[in-house]
């Protein structure tokens, strides 16, 4: 490479071209969206479901990624106390300033350009006027200090999440102070402008130490205190199996990712609560997003559990058991990341005075369906969530662990893709009867082929891991004889809630099968197999 410009430009081109290429899809799909699909003539509100779909969730989940692309945050750990600024980097021949200006640059660049190419193409409420310059700025302030203080290195575990989370919710609350103030664009630019400057010579001194392998230890100020120390003296002792040491090192690696970036975007979502006022539309939507989080950040997450090398072929653990380490790992990520949820959701709505709103809706639906009903169905709603999030985790396993760098790549791009592309196509479909008529006709079709193919998939897994005795005959029929119960619980409740003419009791069978996880989590020992012997 010519300069550091060029080489820090190849690498993210180069570790996210299929990111990069969904993005500009996204942004095509805005452009065709406003041309072909939608009536200039037709006014749109802000609580419009079309709007949300097409609009807030794609810019929100886009923002995310490009959050974690240009703060390094898929090769790093969160929670630890080194700079997650990548070690490889430290030991180029190129000035810190370099090593900092560039990526910081980019990641300012992307963000303008992904706020003004969705200010000029996508189509935004009727009668409301959209400032053009000032969330741009905005995003790049958020991306910018979100760089400096996840490259600095922290005395404890766990402080950069904190300082991170606290530093940008000020952040956050000052701009929603200025909205609710109706403060105008120039005063907005005034105060953010002068957070990049900040943020650079912060994110300067940041990665000057890491470059120094100046890490801060404060620990020892805990050392007093006899409970913590007991903790700290349990873990470093011994482990009652290769199978714990394993889980608890998977927990360590890959498992605190999800509660750490649900912590980090839960107080920027609740916030907007503060302004949300007495609008119910607007409310639930809000809080739909919230419960949307954990299940979309595991989409991206997933592939930090399913990291193979050659490190772990040499672990004293068959396939199965790595397998099944990752798999607990999950369910101590699946259940940290929602009980941070459920826990700062009803506080935000108690500090925001909206719960009154909420407890009104929650009152009219238990006098529509009865008590028992309305309580059966917040806790399958709220299961539900948190079931499809452990799945998001799960399902990718066999991808990661297949060790294919072209595969595993090629899964992100799909990934991607499909988000950008689900809001456009549910609107499309929702403008158009005779669609809507034709794939509602073809929905136990539909279920059919896939449940086929599933168990199709499924069996030829199941046969090959008979074959190669990865697992033993006890444990294949184990993992049927569990999946059919789940299977049957799913149904059971699909029928006591959905059994009518409308949804016919084969057609939610058909559903539980699609629901619970079976051919894609199954093979996830081969693919580890497979990457382990090749």
């Amino acid at each position: 490479m010519r300069s550091p410009a060029a080489a820090i430009a190849w690498e993210f081109r180069h570790r996210h071209r299929w990111g990069f290429i969904a993005l500009a899809g996204y942004l095509l799909l805005l452009v065709g969206v406003k041309l072909f699909f939608l009536d200039p003539r037709q006014p749109l509100d802000w609580d419009d479901v079309h709007f949300a779909l097409v609009v807030v969730v794609p810019l929100a989940t886009t923002f995310t990624y490009l959050l974690a692309v240009f703060t390094y945050g898929y090769s790093g750990d969160l929670a630890a106390r080194e700079s997650m600024y990548p070690a490889r980097y430290c030991t180029l021949p190129v000035t810190t300033a370099a090593l900092v200006g560039w990526p910081m640059l980019y990641g300012t660049a992307a963000m303008a350009i992904l706020w003004l190419t969705t200010r000029l193409c996508a189509v935004w409420p009727t009668g409301v006027d959209i400032p053009v310059l000032w969330p741009a700025l905005l995003a790049a302030v958020l991306l910018a200090w979100t760089q400096a203080l996840t490259w600095m290195p922290y005395g404890l575990r766990g402080l950069r999440v904190i300082v991170s989370v606290l530093w940008l919710a000020a952040i956050d609350f000052v701009v929603l102070l200025a909205l609710e103030l109706r403060a105008h664009e120039p005063a907005m630019m005034a105060f953010l402008a002068p957070q990049l400057p900040l943020a650079y010579l912060t994110a300067y001194f940041a990665v000057a130490r890491a470059r120094r392998g100046d890490v801060p230890d404060w620990s020892g100020i805990f050392a007093w205190i006899p409970a913590m120390a007991r903790a700290r003296s349990s873990q470093q002792g011994n482990f009652q199996s290769a199978a714990s040491a394993q889980a608890w090192f998977e927990w360590r690696r890959a498992g605190r990712s999800l509660p750490v970036w649900v912590a980090i975007l839960l107080p920027f979502e609740l916030a907007l609560l503060w302004v949300a006022g007495d609008t119910p539309a607007l409310i639930y939507s809000i809080l739909l997003f919230v419960l949307l989080t954990p299940p979309l950040m595991a989409s991206f997450t997933a592939a930090t559990f399913g990291k193979s090398n050659t490190f772990v072929a040499t672990r004293p653990l068959t396939s199965a058991a790595l397998v099944a380490a990752k798999l607990k790992a999950t369910v101590w990520s699946t259940a940290t990341a929602w009980l941070l949820v459920l826990a700062a959701i009803p506080l935000a709505l108690s500090l925001s005075h909206t719960l009154p709103v909420v407890v009104e809706r929650a009152i009219g639906l238990r006098g529509d369906i009865g008590a028992p009903r309305a309580t059966v169905l917040v806790l399958l709603l709220v299961a539900t969530f948190i079931a499809f999030t452990w799945k998001q985790l799960v399902q990718g396993l066999y991808v990661g662990l297949s060790g294919r760098d072209r595969l595993i790549k090629g899964s992100v791009f799909v990934t991607l893709s499909l988000l950008f592309l689900i809001g456009p196509v549910i609107q499309w479909i929702a403008d158009h009867r005779e669609v809507r008529g034709a794939l509602w006709d073809a929905v136990p079709s539909i279920l059919a082929v896939l449940v086929l193919l599933k168990v199709s998939a499924a069996t030829w897994v199941a046969t090959r891991l008979f074959r190669s005795r990865l697992l033993t005959d006890r444990a294949l029929v184990t993992g049927a004889a569990w999946w059919c119960v789940a299977v049957l619980a799913l149904y059971a409740v699909l029928v006591w809630f959905l059994s009518t003419p409308i949804f016919p009791r084969y057609v939610l069978a058909l559903v539980a099968i699609l629901a619970i996880p079976l051919a894609r989590l199954s093979a996830a020992p081969l693919a580890l197999a497979w990457s382990r012997h090749r």
